[in-house]
């Protein structure tokens, strides 16, 4: 499984950004997807997921109202908005795949930078 994750880039403080996760997955429909992120000296954090059937989304506390968990199943793609972008908000994103098949197995792209000027 390869996650190819894109739309990171820098924005000011208040901006939005969407990031996308293209999974290269034959039943993409399988998968639960998700984003973490992981801010320079901190440890990775869970930001988002979205079941595999699309029918609930998971956020952390911190982020609710202000970024939203999609999925297109037709083009294997999981995409995270994000508005009223804060500093704090700086990070490189991941993108994740969970799936039970046999056993359970994590899946994660490259990351994707994202930055939030003031």
């Amino acid at each position: 499984v390869q996650l190819q994750a894109s739309g990171g880039g820098l924005v000011q403080a208040g901006g939005s950004l969407r990031l996308s996760c293209t999974a290269s997955v034959r039943t993409f429909s399988n998968y639960v997807m998700g984003w973490f992120r992981q801010a320079p000296g901190k440890e990775r954090e869970f930001v988002a997921a979205i079941s595999a059937s699309g029918d609930s989304t998971y956020y952390a506390d911190s982020l609710k109202g202000r970024f939203t968990i999609s999925r297109d199943d037709a083009k294997n793609t999981v995409y995270l908005q994000m508005n009223s972008l804060k500093p704090e908000d700086t990070a490189v994103y991941y993108c994740h795949s969970r799936v039970v098949t046999n056993g359970l197995y994590d899946y994660w792209g490259q990351g994707t930078q994202v930055t939030v000027s003031s």
